[in-house]
């Protein structure tokens, strides 16, 4: 029933939340931008942002340090963190919405687990790879291994959970569930055999981080990542429709088919490169969905975008706090993640129990 506006305005539906979710958009977009100015002045240089973009906006030369900082390190992990965030938190709430679950997370397609297999064997191997690989230099080997073996695992699973041209959302549960206890046990028989300095940059690898930013990562995992933010609105409607099962869905003209296997390529592309190129970075596609749906409802046509921009605001601020928290020194982000990301998670299932039962 639609409420009459004042004046003449057009009436708006009871229950809308479309306004809540545009100021919530606007708010979102503010915080990044003053997140990024953050970012971009926190570290162990003492290095100016504002005076130094002002003195290359006038055209005066920068020292060369300045450059190296702000253009060369600071820039670029800022770029990767805002890609990672809002590649994480769109996978989580695209997975959320296909199996209907708020308890999914982009790790149940196994891209997480496969993309994990494939670094710890590039760390661990890569010595013993074929001669024009074992060339590459390890920050460019892990990357590829570990999006390759994200791909991989994603393969699998549909060719598992695909019978007769349709595909289970149920296998797909299950089957990723068993691709990844697989894969767990294949990286801990690597790491059974990998030598104390490779188990060093295992652990590095698998608590997540932005340390390792360059504009060659960004370059690599901005159009996968960009790819699969640009293809998640126009799966909304049918994710909204899906809400109510599979047939109704399909009487609503929604092509389910098309819908699983669009969000589970868009998921894979943006977490593959995330892994990649970040780590493993834990919470923020579990989390972040959650948080946009208390403040703005569950309709994925917003739901996706301000998932989005909050996943890129809280791995930025996440990102500010491993460097400033123990400097000059550097927290592993998957570390802050977890620790804020936790707390908030159980807040939410309480919440959600005491209104259940209540």
């Amino acid at each position: 029933m639609a409420t009459p506006a004042p004046g003449n305005a057009a009436p708006v539906r009871s229950g809308d939340r479309s306004p809540r979710a545009r100021r919530l958009c606007l708010v979102l977009v503010l915080l990044m931008l003053v997140m990024s100015a953050l970012s971009l002045g926190a570290g162990a240089s003492d290095v100016s942002a504002s005076d130094s973009f002002g003195a290359w906006l006038a055209g005066r030369d920068l020292p060369l340090r300045d450059r190296i900082v702000l253009f060369d390190i600071r820039l670029p992990r800022l770029a990767m963190g805002l890609l990672v965030g809002a590649g994480l938190a769109v996978s989580g709430a695209l997975m959320q919405g296909l199996f209907r679950n708020p308890l999914a997370d982009p790790g149940l397609v196994g891209v997480s687990a496969g993309a994990s297999l494939g670094a710890v064997a590039a760390i661990v191997l890569g010595g013993a790879l074929p001669a024009g690989l074992g060339l590459l230099p390890a920050a460019a080997l892990v990357p590829l291994f570990a999006f390759a073996g994200g791909w991989v695992a994603v393969i699998l699973l549909y060719a598992l959970a695909t019978r007769g041209g349709r595909t289970s959302v149920a296998t797909m549960l299950l089957a990723g569930i068993a691709l990844a206890a697989l894969a767990n046990a294949l990286v801990g028989v690597m790491i059974y055999k990998a030598s104390d300095a490779a188990l060093r940059d295992i652990t590095f690898w698998s608590l997540g981080s932005l340390s390792g930013a360059h504009w060659s990562k960004v370059v690599l995992a901005a159009p996968l990542i960009l790819t699969a933010l640009l293809l998640s609105p126009l799966l909304a409607r049918g994710l909204n429709a899906l809400a109510l099962g599979e047939a109704a869905a399909m009487h609503m003209g929604v092509e389910v088919q098309r819908l699983k296997r669009g969000a589970v390529l868009a998921v894979a592309a943006a977490t593959g490169a995330s892994v990649a190129i970040a780590g493993g970075i834990g919470f923020v596609g579990i989390v972040v969905p959650h948080l946009v749906r208390l403040a703005s409802g569950p309709d994925h046509r917003w739901l996706l975008p301000n998932a989005a921009l909050l996943g890129a605001v809280l791995l930025a601020g996440a990102d500010i706090v491993a460097r400033l928290v123990v400097a000059p020194a550097e927290l592993p982000i998957g570390i802050v993640t977890a620790i804020a990301g936790a707390p908030l998670f159980l807040w939410i299932l309480l919440g959600q129990r005491i209104r259940l039962e209540g």
